[in-house]
């Protein structure tokens, strides 16, 4: 039974490897085209060298032989192949069972249709990743927390949360929403401890400021939350939120923070 498994997935590792390198043109990918070719798709030396990597491990990868692969080796593959992020998770499916890391869904964008969504809601609304860059929004969120002014870097919901004097001055509740939002990030971590991106992250906030140093250390937050509580408008007026939270793309951790105005939502 072990042994027909392995068949198994070392043909469709074969099929799907087939497939998608047959789906591309050297158009496609920046390649000259040299009149007609033979074989349908891209060679295997024009994918072994998109992706930077040796031609006879990428032979024996197709091959489907039992060979082992690095995690950098099959991103390397995905984005030669132009994978997008269930079809990258598919690959690491059947090469290694598992799906690929957190750090390799860091891409700082999302798509037009997610964006068109955000327009179409009528709530500030906007999209997050693991590490809680903001990377897409609509406009009531930006009246709410001026998201277009800030520079790409500073457009980080706990970087705001933490170094932001402009915000810190409008929310009533700082110390309960901050204490809540770096709880549920603490719980986000979890899903990639080692990602560098999310330790330089860390490391810059305990620099920039005493209160996210001193309750990082602790630990011991009551509470948790992805969005902020309290807040007050351009006119000093105190609006209050609860939030919805959307899966927006499981594999890349993305995530829509959907806001709630208490005072004028119809839900109890």
């Amino acid at each position: 039974m072990v042994n027909q498994r392995l068949e198994r997935t070392q043909s469709d590792i074969t099929g799907f490897m087939l497939r998608h390198r047959r789906k591309l043109t050297p158009a496609d990918v920046g390649l000259p085209s040299n009149g007609r070719r033979r074989t349908q798709g891209l060679r295997r030396e024009e994918v072994a060298a998109l992706a930077g990597v040796g031609l006879t491990w990428y032979t024996w990868f197709e091959q489907g032989r039992d060979i082992k692969v690095s995690e950098r080796f099959l991103l390397n593959i995905a984005h030669a192949l132009k994978l997008d992020d269930a079809e990258c998770c598919h690959l690491f499916l059947l090469a290694h069972r598992r799906a690929p890391p957190a750090e390799a869904y860091q891409e700082q964008s999302i798509s037009p249709r997610v964006q068109s969504l955000l327009d179409d809601l009528s709530r500030p609304s906007y999209v997050v990743n693991l590490r809680w860059d903001v990377l897409g929004w609509n406009a009531q969120a930006d009246e709410l927390l001026q998201f277009s002014s800030r520079e790409t870097p500073e457009r980080n919901l706990l970087r705001m949360i933490f170094t932001a004097p402009d915000l810190r001055r409008r929310l009533p509740d700082w110390e309960q929403d901050a204490s809540r939002m770096l709880a549920q990030f603490r719980c986000d971590l979890a899903v990639a401890p080692e990602d560098p991106i999310m330790q330089t992250l860390i490391d810059e906030l305990s620099r920039l400021s005493p209160d996210f140093r001193r309750w990082w250390e602790a630990s011991n937050m009551d509470g948790y939350n992805r969005g902020i509580s309290s807040l007050l408008d351009i006119d000093g007026t105190q609006h209050t939120y609860v939030h919805e939270v959307l899966t927006v793309d499981e594999h890349r951790h993305l995530r829509m923070i959907v806001y709630f105005d208490r005072s004028n939502d119809p839900v109890p």
